[in-house]
């Protein structure tokens, strides 16, 4: 596996993330906008990634902090492990635009070095990939953005409860066997078949930082982890002795 490289590190005063397989920090940004500093790690060089970052393997990298204890400095761990694994119809996208390589299954050894950590961690994933515990469930009509894009996470650690799923309001713009439909959503993944235009990603994720398709085509809302996070920071409240 590719040993972890140290590209940049932003310091500050707040509790500190570990983003892992960040892609190009649609997650870090919401993490960053409930509460935290974050440090993002992802196999690709991410050069829009709006944090500190290193670029090596992300199981390579956690299991080194884990082993120097610089896992400490931590105070949340969040990953989002390849989802196309098992996924003709992703892979085959992806290829199509020149994205495609092989993808594993690494939920399971992520987990499990996640939990070695101690730390309190969330795992995500979109629907019908992967197993993982379906603690928390997302969806873009919930923060009222352009995409619908539902989104399940693990919650290792802590819990909080899952929000009402708001009904939507259309369909998914682009066509469906040969033939157009309108609606209030975009289709946040692939190039051809009435896909937005990436200005119209950037607006409907909720992502200005990156003009790049294919990170925002992979990335996750910066809405959903910023509720997230401010879910968990609101559980420290009691413990901290602050108000929530």
């Amino acid at each position: 596996m590719t040993q972890p490289t140290h590209i940049r590190r932003v310091p500050g005063p707040r509790p500190r993330l570990l983003d892992l397989f960040s892609c190009a920090g649609g997650a870090a940004m919401g993490y960053h906008r409930a509460g935290f500093d974050v440090d993002g790690c992802d196999i690709a060089d991410r050069p829009n990634y709006p944090f500190t970052y290193y670029q090596g393997d992300a199981l390579t990298y956690l299991a080194l902090l884990i082993a120097s204890g610089e896992i400490r400095r931590y105070a949340f761990v969040h990953a989002s492990p390849p989802c196309q694994h098992g996924c003709a119809l992703t892979v085959g996208t992806n290829a199509s635009q020149g994205w495609g390589r092989a993808h594993v299954d690494l939920v399971a050894p992520v987990r499990d070095l996640l939990e070695a950590t101690g730390l309190p961690y969330a795992i995500e994933q979109p629907n019908g990939r992967a197993a993982i515990r379906k603690d928390l469930t997302l969806c873009g009509e919930m923060f009222g953005l352009g995409v619908i894009r539902h989104r399940n996470f693990e919650l290792g650690g802590w819990t909080t409860e899952q929000p009402a799923h708001v009904p939507h309001r259309g369909r998914v713009r682009g066509y469906r066997h040969g033939r157009f439909y309108d609606g209030p959503y975009v289709a946040a993944y692939g190039a051809g078949g009435g896909k937005p235009t990436v200005p119209e990603l950037q607006v409907a994720m909720g992502m200005d930082w990156t003009d790049v398709r294919e990170e925002l085509t992979e990335a996750i809302p910066p809405a959903y982890t910023e509720f997230i996070g401010r879910a968990y920071l609101a559980t420290l409240a009691p413990v901290l002795g602050v108000a929530a």
